[in-house]
């Protein structure tokens, strides 16, 4: 199962349905542009910065096609797993106290 995060500027509500285009950077495999893919929204939560929203994405009947897509666009541009150096959010530093 493929899926995504992204952040939001409104709340979304769970288990809504979607079709959302999604433009693709420059690949080495693909010619694709943009693919169109049907979602449900698995989860919203209110980011860090009070001003956005993260929303978990759940990637409905995809193509084969467009799972190699997906695939390249990970290996070749994803988030690295290192633990980045953000700042402590405030609940963590509250539940030290």
């Amino acid at each position: 199962m493929f899926g995504a995060m992204v952040i939001s500027d409104h709340p979304m509500a769970e288990n809504e349905r979607l079709n959302i285009s999604i433009e693709l950077p420059e690949l080495p495999h693909t010619h694709d542009t943009s693919l169109v893919i049907a979602v449900r929204i698995a989860w919203c939560h209110q980011d860090i910065s009070p001003d956005y929203f993260n929303v978990g994405l759940e990637f409905n009947d995809i193509h084969e096609k467009h799972q190699q897509v997906i695939q390249e666009v990970i290996e070749n541009y994803e988030f690295r797993r290192q633990t980045p150096n953000y700042p402590r959010h405030p609940n963590d530093i509250e539940e030290d106290l």
